[in-house]
């Protein structure tokens, strides 16, 4: 079988999904470490400097395009995915076994990742696209620490953004220890150390991003 009609099937969409989705999770360590300068609360001077760097570095601005690649990548198979496995489905209006068969959120992936989804679209909207925009027009970059002071104070954009986070939270739960035993790494011997990682990665990460547009609301910050 060629590699071609190898990541048509299932296995190999499964393995796309995997890759993909580690390098999401590398994305988000990143993503997270840059934001956490905020709490330095000295009037996001380490925050702006950082952002700068990733900004404007030809490497990062290079990933970032292969970034949004892989994005657009984990989505269109994790719903191809959905699809195939619910067409699959030969008794669709059974009793539904529930968690007593998985955990409600390993059923609900398509549907937290479409509201992750929904989620990004909303904030690349509101931060990272208007800073291209200004950076390709010659207009330099825009100050980010200043806009999410500004938009922060607004309640239902802070709701949406727990909301997001929280999503992301259920999903990774899921999604951090599939990625590693499609990998065929989650065997017995680090089965444990990879779910624990895991929890942890999806409750610390999601809480630092819920922090940012919190503390800005409250005033905290400076």
């Amino acid at each position: 079988m060629s590699w071609k009609n190898y990541f048509s099937t299932s296995i190999g969409k499964k393995l796309q999904m995997s890759l993909t989705g580690l390098f999401l999770i590398t994305f988000l360590i990143v993503h997270c470490y840059i934001n956490a300068q905020i709490f330095y609360n000295d009037g996001g001077a380490r925050f702006t400097e950082a952002a700068h760097f990733m900004g404007t570095n030809f490497l990062i601005r290079t990933v970032e395009i292969g970034l949004m690649g892989f994005l657009l990548l984990h989505v269109i198979q994790g719903l191809a995915l959905w699809s195939k496995n619910r067409s699959r489905r030969t008794n669709r209006y059974a009793v539904n076994a529930g968690s007593a068969t998985s955990p409600w959120y390993s059923r609900s992936m398509a549907l937290l990742g479409t509201l992750i989804l929904l989620f990004l679209i909303m904030h690349l909207s509101k931060f990272w696209a208007p800073n291209r925009f200004s950076q390709i027009t010659g207009n330099g970059e825009k100050d980010l620490y200043h806009m999410m002071k500004e938009e922060f104070q607004t309640a239902w954009v802070v709701g949406v953004y727990i909301f997001g986070c929280i999503s992301l939270g259920w999903h990774l739960v899921h999604g951090f220890y599939s990625a590693f035993q499609t990998l065929g790494l989650g065997t017995s011997r680090y089965k444990g150390l990879i779910k624990t990682t895991g929890i942890a990665f999806s409750i610390i990460v999601p809480l630092i991003f819920i922090a940012m547009p919190v503390a800005f609301f409250m005033n905290w910050l400076a």
